[in-house]
């Protein structure tokens, strides 16, 4: 059996949580349920579980503030929240798993099951990416670094690493310095919107690239780039005023 905790500060959720899991995953024993970041505190210590439904927004200590105060994490975690852009983008980042309430069954299932694949690989890295992001700091060197998911498992690198990236039907291709290459398990979609906000473009359907890495943009009907590895990148018609103009506007 995998032992959970359950932590969340509305009663109402957590029976509704409760109740689906034993319905639905079966496999899965509820050994607490909490209402309070403290009384979590206290709980995953004395039993600790295999994974943790953690809520994010609870009063005086929320999900994120738990987590800072835990010296070791050895169980799976998986954030239950209602809709907060960052806060999910931030769970994104670091390759966490989430769910959104009211909770669905199916997706339920599914986070039950990918924690079960990874019950035995530690997370201390996931976790510090995870707190890079939500107090925008960076590693020390002044890159922040995310997880993507590989075939092979979870690739932390630093964003700035990332030249360009391509789509490849449900995976992404990532091009990164000094020649690599990596095949990501997130859409190109999903990478536009986790990248968005660190100097990356969309300039084709099937494109992203690093404004920063950019060398040269060659005229043409949609034109194309020239990257900073000596790749081309096509540009498409509708995207090439916006890169013109965020091309103008850069001061790196």
């Amino acid at each position: 059996m995998i032992k959970a905790i359950i932590v969340d500060d509305e009663p109402n959720c957590c029976e509704t949580l409760a109740t689906l899991l034993e319905r639905y995953c079966p496999q899965v024993k509820v050994a607490d349920i909490c209402y309070s970041g403290q009384a979590a505190l206290t709980s995953i210590i004395e039993l600790n579980p295999d994974i943790v439904f953690l809520d994010i927004e609870m009063p005086n200590m929320n999900g994120f503030e738990l987590l800072e105060k835990l010296q070791s994490i050895s169980f799976k975690l998986i954030f239950t929240t209602s809709y907060d852009q960052y806060a999910i983008k931030a769970i994104r980042f670091s390759a966490l798993d989430y769910l959104l309430k009211p909770i669905d069954r199916e997706e339920l299932q599914n986070a039950v099951k990918k924690a079960m694949q990874v019950l035995d690989r530690p997370l201390p890295q996931q976790f510090e990416v995870l707190m890079q992001k939500l107090n925008k700091t960076g590693t020390g060197n002044g890159s922040q670094k995310i997880a993507l998911p590989t075939m092979e498992g979870l690739l932390l690198i630093a964003i700035d690493s990332i030249i360009s990236c391509a789509s490849d039907r449900n995976y992404t291709i990532l091009y990164l310095k000094e020649k690599q290459k990596m095949v990501i398990s997130r859409p190109l979609k999903e990478m536009e919107e986790l990248l968005e906000d660190h100097s990356f473009l969309r300039v084709h359907h099937s494109y992203l690239v690093n404004l920063k890495e950019i060398n040269k943009y060659i005229r043409g009907e949609g034109g194309y780039l020239i990257m900073s590895d000596g790749s081309t990148v096509d540009i498409s018609r509708s995207k090439k005023e916006l890169l013109i103009s965020k091309l103008q506007e850069r001061k790196y």
